[in-house]
């Protein structure tokens, strides 16, 4: 009896330590979410930083470097893009109403997808909340924009202490495994790194391949709004299968706006890109650098992306992909050594080197 009251209790323990655990982490999942994002950031400029540490450039000045690369590229984009799509719209609509009466006579004169945005922009003045109201949802709006910053602060933090700081975690662990199973925990953490920061990469060169070549393809076949819907298609690229087909499906419906035969050419470009895309650049660019098929990542995707939110979808297919590469190694006793790591802009070589 007291040895059956004891196992009783100590099971009763451990489930409730277990419980009390999976509670923890998703209090904090927005925290491990952001810390996720930093690891596979630093996994992505890794093979860079080391690129420039062999021609005497020191890791923290390396570092800097992609920073200054990445916030040169997002100032670019916003320069070329924002004002030049703030026109297209302006030039779309007719002009932007600065006045309720303007508003009221482009309500009633305009038609299709203008009649449509010129009745809503109705409706929402006619909502608008009182001053006391006003105030407090700027408050809300800067605070949420405060967390938001804080968090990309964040992730660059994370990123860049994971740099310096990666080789003495894994020695760390290794350190507390048998001696047997050291190499193999080393291999796997190394083939992990290598997946997700290929994996970033390619994401990053298929979102500018596929927004600048739509964006060309709609400005020449006359589609309106041709730039945001090309950067449109480019960012919904980072969801995979559901991404591409959303992108289509607003491209044919802006063209049907205009002419059936301008949606059936808009049509005919996401298709065609996309086959350049799944034949040739995928391929040629990534290859299978996640080792996943293309049902497992539209599930993943979607059960993350109803469980959790939008945001979490970012790092769904990341996250898949580390359990799989784990259970390669574990259950299906794959060595990681052997396995080809993918390259994404740098030289191949091996995962145990």
């Amino acid at each position: 009896m007291a040895e059956t009251a004891r196992r009783a209790f100590v099971t009763t323990l451990v489930a409730l330590a277990v419980i009390v655990g999976a509670l923890a982490l998703w209090k904090v999942k927005v925290v491990l979410a952001l810390v996720f994002l930093g690891l596979i950031l630093a996994a992505a400029m890794r093979p860079g930083v080391d690129w420039l540490a062999e021609r005497k450039v020191p890791r923290p000045l390396g570092v800097a470097l992609h920073y200054l690369v990445i916030a040169a590229a997002l100032a670019l984009m916003l320069w070329l893009v924002v004002p030049r799509a703030i026109d297209q719209v302006d030039q779309a609509l007719g002009g932007v109403p600065t006045s309720q009466q303007e508003l009221n006579q482009k309500a009633k004169h305009s038609s299709g997808i203008k009649h449509e945005f010129f009745v809503g922009l109705q409706k929402r003045l006619n909502k608008l909340p009182s001053a006391g109201n006003v105030v407090h949802g700027a408050v809300t709006v800067g605070t949420k924009a405060v967390e938001v910053l804080v968090g990309i602060f964040f992730i660059f933090a994370t990123a860049a202490y994971w740099i310096f700081e990666r080789e003495r975690a894994i020695g760390l662990v290794t350190s507390m495994m048998a001696r047997k199973h050291r190499k193999t925990v080393h291999d796997t953490w190394e083939l992990i790194d290598a997946k997700l920061g290929a994996f970033v990469r390619g994401q990053l060169l298929l979102v500018t391949f596929v927004a600048t070549l739509l964006s060309v393809s709609f400005w020449a076949i006359g589609l309106p709004f041709w730039l945001l819907l090309g950067v449109f298609a480019g960012i919904v690229e980072v969801i995979p299968v559901i991404g591409p087909l959303l992108a289509g499906a607003v491209a044919v419906a802006v063209g049907l706006t205009v002419s059936w035969h301008l949606a059936l050419f808009a049509g005919l470009v996401v298709l065609v890109v996309r086959q350049l895309e799944d034949y040739v650049v995928i391929p040629r660019v990534m290859g299978h650098v996640t080792g996943l098929s293309p049902m497992l990542v539209l599930v993943s995707v979607s059960c993350v992306g109803l469980l959790l939110g939008p945001f979490y979808v970012l790092i769904a297919t990341p996250v898949v992909a580390t359990i799989v590469t784990l259970l390669d190694v574990i259950v299906r006793d794959k060595d990681p050594a052997e396995e080809e790591v993918p390259t994404v802009l740098f030289p191949k070589e091996s995962a145990g080197s």
